[in-house]
């Protein structure tokens, strides 16, 4: 399996590239233009990339299920719970 951390070098360097060594290839009369959407779409693009990707890392909202999907998942799993609930008041 790959390593945690070949994902975000990757697209690091993607976008790196696309923000760092694209615009010294631009040409044209709006070069200073060019130059500067490249950069900005390069950063942008990798700042919401890496939002998207840390969200996933540590979600705040889990799934909803229902207490039979629950023991359907644990039975599945082979950590089969008592259909028994045990409640203690205090």
């Amino acid at each position: 399996m790959v390593e945690a951390y070949v994902a975000p070098t990757v697209i690091t360097c993607i976008w790196a590239f696309i923000g760092i060594i694209c615009p010294f290839f631009a040409r044209g009369p709006n070069k200073g233009i060019t130059q500067c959407c490249l950069m900005l779409t390069a950063a942008t693009c990798w700042l919401f990339w890496l939002c998207c990707y840390m969200t996933q890392m540590n979600p705040l909202i889990g799934p909803k299920l229902s207490m039979n999907e629950i023991l359907i998942v644990a039975k599945e799993w082979g950590n089969p719970i008592e259909d028994t609930i045990d409640i203690t008041y205090y």
